[in-house]
């Protein structure tokens, strides 16, 4: 941004900018004379306080001290010690502490020198309720809060809802929740067609339920061939006794047991519970396969691209990565890696303590095991060269966006606001974030309405609220001078400033948008409306840029026209769904909550009284102090709450 010279003499002296604290290997050397070494974790920040790197050590002072000699780094670690203003220390009782501290912090501060792991969601799970008189099987998500047995992870959500339907057909165990169940008078449909025994109206005794419960529980837990050994010996005691109806009840669950059992691509007979971890590189980029196995049944799988620079090799990124992924996961008791690392043994040290019991790592080279691991490995080298594609071809429509907007180079973060409310009613804004690599959701911002003075259904008025509020911080950090760095970063973070911004709206909106930028002293930053077209079809949309009077429209074929379709719809779905969560939560509000000194028994008094919130809002002050509990004082409080309102 250029800013104007100013005419007044320059006679004065210049005084000159704040030099920052010291940074670089004599900052590092500095901690070494108070350094024990005892292992621990330690972390690198710049002179910001931002932690660039989590590390762990089973000697911190000779850790640090190679760290201060400052010679002998690959060109990451040297950018890395450059960096470096101030360092802390944690010291524990044994490396294996120190590796599980480790991937803790990783997780909780993502330094920009260590390798991240990304689209860290929780896993599904299948649970067996065991605080009711009749279990339930369900899917859950997230804390072990509810009293019960959990088996997992599945590797999404399809995959539990297929097992436990296969569950069903095996055991008959109820999946209804316990407001259904408690309110039956007759057996549902799932009774009918065989998927539930009928606890709710107890078309079977809580003992016998309980004994399937029990028989769900132990093949879930891997002892299939004892549960299906079972129920082959009761049909074949059932047919003998001439009881052929009990016989073929036997007979359909092990047939749903064998399709259990045969639903999985793979389905080894040797490993029971394990998860197999193959990484493969290329193009700068690591992929991370992860199938989960467990009683002896393949539960799916699931990708990952950790975030990690370039120069880092596969082994050191598949071991970060394993250390991260199980911080908050349960550990298996077998580990199957595609590549060995230096601290394979401290790995499964760590991960034993963490699981209070024995976990073993391998990685094997032949066998059924070796088998798993080239499976994992070749699903991942497919993964990471889909995921090279579309990057390739995200670079591409960037460039396009880049070439139809003028702009001087492609853009590597786009932002994309977009308003929705009723009638001026729970008004929200909403930010979408784009880049070379898609959609980056931890980016998405949504924005509350805030200012009173903001007329129902003024959409300029909210797009100039919302695009302050983003821009103002923004606006405040780049007055501020960035201290001077002599060399680039060889991997630079996703920018958190846009380098072009698209407003959903046509000329009126995109003035809005300008004078924001110009009163924030962001004129910089290139700016696009994108208006509906005629009959608001998609395809005939028009583009306003700042300073030119006309729109102007792309080719209808055009693959960048396609793109910001999709960016605009992304924030149309953003900003809708953001608006339904609050006009949802709006609805079961009760004003008489936001009174001062109305409780649940006052409210629950009002209500039995008048009928409705509405009705009370309409009530004076003596049919107010006729309601049981409410005093003269109080009526007058709730009066005045509603009539200053109006």
């Amino acid at each position: 941004m250029f800013r104007p010279m100013s005419d007044e003499p320059t006679d004065a002296p210049q005084t000159a900018a704040p030099a920052g604290p010291p940074t670089g290997p004599g900052v590092i050397a500095g901690y070494l004379k108070t350094l024990t070494s005892q292992p621990g974790v330690y972390r690198m920040l710049d002179a910001e306080g931002t932690v660039l790197y989590v590390g762990k050590a089973r000697s911190l002072k000779a850790r640090v001290s190679n760290y201060a000699r400052g010679a002998g780094h690959s060109n990451r670690i040297a950018r890395m010690i450059s960096l470096t203003a101030s360092m802390e220390f944690v010291t524990v009782r044994t490396e294996a502490e120190a590796l599980l501290l480790e991937a803790n912090l990783i997780k909780r501060f993502k330094p920009r020198f260590n390798v991240l792991l990304r689209d860290d969601k929780s896993f599904p799970y299948i649970l067996i309720r065991r605080d009711t008189p009749a279990p339930q099987i369900l899917k859950h998500r997230g804390a072990r809060t509810i009293k019960g047995d959990y088996f997992g992870p599945f590797a999404s959500a399809g995959a539990v809802t297929r097992a436990i339907g296969m569950l069903q057909r095996a055991f008959l165990l109820r999946s209804c929740s316990d407001s259904v169940f408690e309110g039956r008078t007759r057996p549902c449909l799932l009774f009918q067609i065989k998927r539930c025994a009928g606890p709710c109206t107890h078309e079977i005794s809580d003992e016998d339920y309980n004994a399937l419960v029990d028989e769900s529980v132990r093949f879930l837990r891997g002892e299939s061939q004892s549960v299906r050994e079972m129920y082959q010996r009761l049909m074949q005691e059932a047919s003998a006794n001439l009881e052929f109806e009990r016989a073929a009840k036997y007979r359909n669950r092990l047939w749903a047991l064998a399709h259990v059992q045969a639903d999985q691509a793979i389905n080894p007979d040797n490993v029971e519970e394990a998860d197999v971890f193959a990484a493969h590189q290329e193009g700068g980029q690591t992929c991370v396969q992860v199938f989960f196995f467990r009683a002896g049944q393949n539960w799916g799988n699931r990708a990952y691209y950790p975030k990690a620079d370039k120069a880092v090799p596969v082994e050191e990124v598949l071991a970060s990565f394993i250390a991260q992924f199980y911080d908050d996961k349960p550990v298996p008791r077998l580990l199957l890696l595609s590549h060995d690392f230096e601290d394979r043994t401290l790995m499964a040290e760590a991960l034993s303590t963490k699981a209070e019991r024995k976990v073993e790592i391998r990685v094997p080279t032949r066998g059924t095991k070796s088998g798993l691991v080239e499976h994992a490995l070749s699903n991942a080298k497919e993964a990471l060269g889909r995921k090279l594609a579309e990057t390739s071809s995200q670079a591409r429509l960037l460039e396009g966006v880049a070439e139809r907007f003028g702009l001087s180079e492609m853009p590597r973060r786009i932002e994309v606001y977009d308003n929705s409310h009723i009638s001026g009613t729970n008004a929200v804004g909403a930010m979408i974030v784009a880049g070379p690599e898609g959609f980056v959701k931890s980016a998405y911002r949504k924005f509350n309405i805030k200012n009173a003075e903001t007329a129902p259904g003024d959409d300029y008025a909210m797009m100039r609220e919302v695009l302050t509020r983003r821009f103002k911080r923004l606006a405040e950090m780049t007055a501020v001078p960035a201290p001077s760095e002599p060399e680039a970063d060889p991997e630079p973070l996703f920018p958190d400033r846009p380098d072009l911004v698209l407003v959903d709206g046509g000329a009126g909106q995109l003035g809005v948008a300008c004078q924001v930028m110009a009163d924030l002293g962001l004129e910089d930053i290139p700016l696009v409306g994108v208006a509906k077209g005629p009959d608001r079809d998609a395809g005939r949309e028009h583009f306003h840029l700042p300073g030119h009077p006309q729109p102007f429209m792309l080719e209808p074929r055009d693959p960048v026209l396609y793109f910001i379709q999709r960016l605009r719809d992304e924030a149309h779905r953003f900003a809708i769904g953001t608006h339904r969560a609050k006009r949802s939560k709006s609805l079961g509000a009760n004003p008489l909550d936001e009174i001062e000194g109305i409780g649940p028994s006052r409210r629950r008094a009002l209500l039995n009284h008048f009928g409705s919130a509405k009705s009370v809002s309409k009530a004076g002050i003596e049919d107010l102090k006729a309601v049981e509990g409410i005093s003269a004082e109080m009526a007058q409080k709730v009066y005045d709450f509603f009539h200053e309102r109006r």
